[in-house]
């Protein structure tokens, strides 16, 4: 099975050579690695070009935000499976893309998410928070919870059958793709229990209170856009199992 891997960047040369060498590093081998640019002027883009013959597809011009970025890299991709990682973030070993193509050839799925673990940016080895995805089932999308994006992969003819990311969310355009996918469209999924991601706290999704009330009001419209039930007060219900969650790793 070809496996596309996604990653969208803009002005960002600070971190965008780990996501590439995580890709490139990968003991899986046939991947098609496609890298989606919104024509930075940082220095990004001539850290890609140097990485030009190992990498498939490279398009560098201005989008309408990240979620555009991403639809335009899934246009181009080709692969069985697809997965999208982001450019602050990196596969946490080489071993990360063959687990995750071995569960697409001996179970019956469509779809496959695991765990990711939040370090800070200064210093990759100081883990922050464990994002544990396990306890996902699709009736907690009204709670505001979902398995963990970056590490979603799922076969490429989903995207085609049931659609791209909505562009007209701001932050919360991958919790809508994830509710329509597998609770209206109802793929069948599986569960890695492993830590496959490494991501960088601050992205739009995990920094600020205005960012938090975009990211929950949008929330409520992509269950209501996919016939799923909630209010504000279920929504916000996450939030004292995540602080529990943090207070328990400082703890430790």
């Amino acid at each position: 099975m070809k496996i596309s891997i996604i990653t969208v960047v803009y002005n960002n040369k600070d971190t965008i050579k780990d996501a590439i060498e995580s890709v490139l590093n990968q003991d899986y081998k046939d991947i098609e690695y496609i890298i989606v640019d919104g024509a930075s002027n940082d220095g990004t883009v001539e850290i890609i070009n140097s990485y030009t013959k190992r990498i498939d597809k490279f398009i560098s011009e201005s989008d309408k935000g990240i979620y555009d970025a991403m639809n335009k890299g899934l246009k181009l991709a080709t692969g069985d499976v697809v997965g999208i990682l982001n450019s602050d973030d990196f596969y946490i070993d080489n071993c990360v893309l063959s687990q995750v193509l071995e569960k697409f050839k001996t179970e019956d799925i469509d779809a496959l998410f695991a765990n990711l673990i939040f370090v800070r940016a200064s210093n990759l080895e100081k883990i922050v928070r464990h994002y544990d995805s396990s306890h996902f089932t699709p009736d907690k999308f009204a709670y505001g919870w979902m398995p963990a994006h970056p590490t979603f992969f799922v076969k490429r003819e989903a995207y085609i059958k049931y659609g791209l990311f909505k562009t007209d969310y701001k932050i919360a355009a991958d919790y809508e793709l994830l509710v329509r996918f597998l609770y209206n469209y109802r793929l069948k999924y599986y569960y890695l229990n492993k830590n496959i991601i490494k991501m960088r706290l601050g992205g739009a999704s995990t920094s600020g209170i205005k960012s938090n009330w975009i990211l929950n009001r949008e929330i409520i419209r992509a269950c209501a856009e996919n016939g799923i039930k909630t209010n504000m007060l279920k929504v916000l219900t996450k939030y004292p199992k995540k602080l529990l969650g943090l207070l328990n790793k400082i703890g430790k």
